[in-house]
């Protein structure tokens, strides 16, 4: 599972699609999300939408961060025109939030919704069970709030919210009103069926409000942040319909993960890559999206994660020309020089994962080693070490291949297999990183 983030106006967007599949009772028809940018035709935009002249009016970036509301972001209960001028201001505005630095490109304008209540509401996948958070006292100090005001329950995989004992269902929905004792319960059933069926792996919706009279009150989340489980799409492409990963606010995607990103979406396998630090001493290269985790974390907890050049995995079975294109990339980016031309006393490349179970190891390899070649002078400028570590089908045939293969292109590698525990390669090449900066008289910041 990878998971990514979404726009709000996405989510909406596909909450208002499918919710009455699950529940007849719940109608989100006053979602009416209109995605803004730069290059958006205001003329066309009111065409499309024409209710936009007639209601009063939502404006908040489409961002995938929280904390809009104070940090002056959120315009309500405004005509057209204001919401436009407040949208036009802030487009391409600077801003930092959680310490994270970026441009606002999208904004997302909907209708003004007056309400009451504001409850809080949220679902996420863990590995054996779906986390369930729900809360009567919604809005913009539920964090703070979290441990008096939440209630949570966990649901084992294979069951729904319906399922769970009386007793607990009683705690979660405690404090709930009897008019909207219903309404809740529709909310949360409906919301949880969707959240499988369309492979969601989070979504928070603070607040979710009631509309409509007292005799029919619908529940309606007003703001909503989600995640998707983006290898899920092949499965979901009728359900999500045109639906895009935006890049993560503050990361500008380099041409190179935009490339990798590409052939993920053309290939039966999973290739990922995100850039860390391209001035990185630390590279991994990585089988498995496990493995590629605790490659990640290992560097981290040896305090080395400043000098992390990238997360990613290639796992899935690629073939020898995938695991090619994404080998040669990351060695590229790995290999580059100082701005001046210089280079590091050293880098290391980490060549690793477990124990796979039907990824032919040799196969796999041969595609790295069609790199190397390719890429043997930068890697011998570069000052760059091997760290192999791998076991599976056919490890011995791709080991012995690394193993010769550097040895004639006069690469320095160190090579191992199940013998040695996953991570044991990382240590060793962390301390020859250190000890080459120690012996060139390079200051090496860890801190």
């Amino acid at each position: 599972m990878a998971k990514k983030k979404i726009r709000e106006s996405d989510g909406k967007r596909l909450l208002k699609q499918h919710i009455q599949r699950f529940n007849k009772q719940v109608s989100f028809n006053q979602l009416r999300p209109v995605l803004v940018h730069a290059n958006s035709d205001w003329a066309k935009v009111v065409a499309a939408d024409p209710w936009l002249l007639e209601q009063k009016l939502v404006a908040k970036p489409d961002m995938m961060f929280g904390k809009r509301g104070k940090n002056d972001l959120v315009l309500l209960n405004a005509d057209f025109e204001q919401a436009k001028q407040f949208v036009l201001e802030r487009l391409g505005r600077s801003i930092t939030m959680g310490g994270v630095t970026g441009l606002i490109t999208h904004f997302l304008i909907e209708p003004f919704i007056l309400h009451q209540e504001e409850f809080y509401f949220s679902i996420s996948s863990e590995r054996e069970f779906t986390h369930v958070a729900f809360s009567t006292a919604g809005g913009v100090e539920i964090e703070s709030n979290w441990e008096e005001k939440v209630k949570t329950i966990d649901i084992p995989v294979g069951e729904t919210l319906a399922d769970q004992a009386a007793d607990k269902l009683a705690v979660l929905y405690e404090g709930v009103p009897d008019h909207l004792r219903t309404a809740t319960e529709n909310y949360l059933n409906s919301m949880f069926a969707l959240f499988e069926d369309l492979d969601f792996v989070s979504i928070e919706t603070n607040p979710f409000v009631f509309v409509n009279d007292e005799e029919d009150k619908q529940p309606l989340p007003l703001d909503l942040c989600a995640e998707l489980d983006d290898t899920a799409r092949f499965k979901n492409a009728k359900k999500w319909g045109d639906l895009e990963f935006p890049d993560v606010f503050g990361h500008d995607i380099s041409a190179e993960e935009r490339l990798i990103e590409d052939l993920d979406s053309k290939t039966g396998a999973s290739l990922k890559l995100t850039i860390l630090n391209p001035k990185g001493l630390v590279w991994n290269l990585v089988a498995g999206g496990g493995a590629s985790v605790i490659y990640a974390d290992t560097v981290c907890d040896l305090k080395c994660g400043k000098i992390l050049g990238n997360y990613g995995e290639y796992s899935g079975a690629p073939n020898a020309e995938q695991t090619y294109v994404y080998a040669k990339t990351l060695i590229d980016l790995a290999t580059r020089p100082n701005e001046d031309g210089s280079h590091a006393p050293a880098k290391v490349l980490l060549i690793g994962g477990g124990i796979a179970n039907f990824t032919d190891v040799a196969k796999t390899f041969q595609g790295i080693v069609h790199a190397l070649k390719e890429y043997k002078d930068k890697i011998n400028a570069a000052n760059m070490r091997l760290y192999v570590r791998r076991a599976g089908p056919n490890y011995q045939k791709g080991l012995k291949l690394i193993r010769s293969v550097c040895k004639e292109l006069s690469i320095p590698v160190q090579v191992f297999g199940p013998e040695r525990n996953m991570t044991e390669i990382i240590p060793i090449a962390i301390d020859y990183v250190i000890k080459a900066h120690a012996d060139a008289g390079v200051p090496l910041n860890l801190d």
